[in-house]
């Protein structure tokens, strides 16, 4: 279980932060994180991360693929949680 929540927050963390240097990339023209790699994280369990990101940085807030990836993270963290609860 400790192995879990290790995971979960590093990978949290890590999606959070990579939404806020792709915001700021974004915002001086600057080469961009690439979609996949924030969809993936989101889907492996970063979409708290994520979602947090979206909100703070404003970022990605009208796509749908980014809310549905983050949320369905999020869900798999949850119930992987209850699972080994």
């Amino acid at each position: 279980m400790l192995y879990l929540f290790s995971y979960v927050v590093i990978l949290n963390g890590w999606l959070f932060v990579l939404m806020g240097i792709d915001k700021k990339k974004a915002q001086n023209h600057q080469w961009r994180i690439p979609e996949k790699t924030l969809l993936l994280f989101g889907i492996i369990g970063g979409g708290l991360g994520g979602l947090l990101g979206m909100q703070l940085f404003h970022h990605k807030t009208s796509k749908l693929r980014f809310k549905l990836s983050y949320s369905l993270g999020t869900a798999l963290v949850v119930g992987l949680f209850i699972y080994f609860s």
